[in-house]
């Protein structure tokens, strides 16, 4: 098993380095590999291991009934694979999960990982949390979709990447992968943040953006 940091991993908060290899030397079934552009797992597939992000990029995107595509979010690792549905009635992927690069997955069977959450009740509330966060996001993202306005749409973005006390955050998305994220054209993304520029709410240089009135920026939620 290759060696990889665990420590911004939220499964595995205020649990030693050797309890974590243990639990993984015990649960992890395979090492998967996945080349760029492919699909992990498909939206309504059932959810029958945990996949742990260990290296990598993925996106991941859902189809409405319309037939549109919703962009969800990016992953980044180390972190889980829809771990809340691993335990839901209806258990299957809500999302397609797509690399953005080569990729790599620990995959830990279900029955595997309830048992070590059995033993470990740390592990427990850690997945709970994790769990409930999923769930937190996932309310925002609706609150994003209500905006009408691609203005208040970025504007409630870059309030959730940023508070006061740390007006600034990097941008992980290029523009086009934004445009994407917001359901919009990169011109018409592009010329929303030029006009934010213009009127002092923000300032982008390069990937940083730093929030100069957050004031204007709530207004305009």
């Amino acid at each position: 098993m290759a060696t990889y940091n665990f420590s911004s991993c939220p499964l595995f908060f205020h649990l030693s380095p050797d309890e974590t290899q243990k639990i993984l030397e015990r649960a992890v079934s395979e090492e998967r590999r996945v080349e760029k552009g492919q699909y992990v797992v498909r939206q309504g597939d059932p959810v029958l291991n945990l996949f742990l992000l260990m290296d990598g990029l993925v996106r991941t995107e859902m189809v409405t009934k319309e037939g549109n595509v919703l962009e969800i979010e990016f992953i980044e690792p180390v972190r889980p694979l829809a771990p809340a549905f691993m335990v839901a009635v209806e258990n299957r992927y809500p999302v397609d999960v797509i690399t953005m690069e080569e990729t790599v997955f620990y995959v830990i069977p279900k029955s595997s990982w309830l048992k070590e959450m059995m033993r470990n009740e740390t592990l427990m509330i850690n997945f709970m949390r994790v769990s409930s966060n999923m769930t937190v996001f996932l309310s925002k993202k609706v609150q994003m979709m209500s905006i009408k306005s691609l203005r208040g749409k970025l504007s409630l973005y870059i309030l959730e990447n940023t508070d006061p006390r740390d007006p600034s955050f990097m941008l992980r998305r290029t523009q086009s992968q934004l445009a994407e994220y917001f359901g919009v054209q990169r011109p018409s993304l592009a010329r929303t943040l030029g006009e934010m520029i213009r009127e002092g709410a923000i300032r982008l240089y390069k990937r940083e953006l730093t929030v100069l009135d957050r004031h204007k920026l709530e207004e305009m939620v």
